[in-house]
C-alpha cells in the first residue's frame, strides 16, 4: 500500500512540470488561430472565455486544469 501511495506520488510530481510547459505552448496555438483562421463571432468569444481561464489557471499553479480548459478552445478552433 505504501508502495502505490508513493508511485503515485511520484507520477503526479512528474506529470506537473509537463502540464506547465505545455500550457504557454497551448496559448500560443490558440492566439496563433486566432489570428489566421476564420472564426464566427460566438466561437471567438467562447475561445478568449477558455484561452483566459486557461492561461489564470496556469498562473495559478492548476496546470491540469489549464490544460483541460485550453484543450476545449483548441478543439473549437480544430487545432491540435
Amino acid at each position: 500500500m505504501k508502495f502505490l501511495v508513493l508511485a503515485t506520488a511520484a507520477a503526479v510530481g512528474f506529470a506537473a512540470p509537463a502540464f506547465a510547459f505545455q500550457c504557454p505552448a497551448d496559448i500560443a496555438t490558440i492566439d496563433q488561430a486566432l489570428a489566421t483562421k476564420p472564426v464566427s463571432d460566438a466561437d471567438r468569444a467562447k475561445v478568449n472565455a477558455l484561452r483566459q481561464e486557461g492561461a489564470r489557471l496556469h498562473a495559478a499553479g492548476s496546470h491540469a486544469q489549464s490544460v483541460q480548459k485550453l484543450a476545449q478552445a483548441k478543439q473549437i478552433l480544430g487545432v491540435r
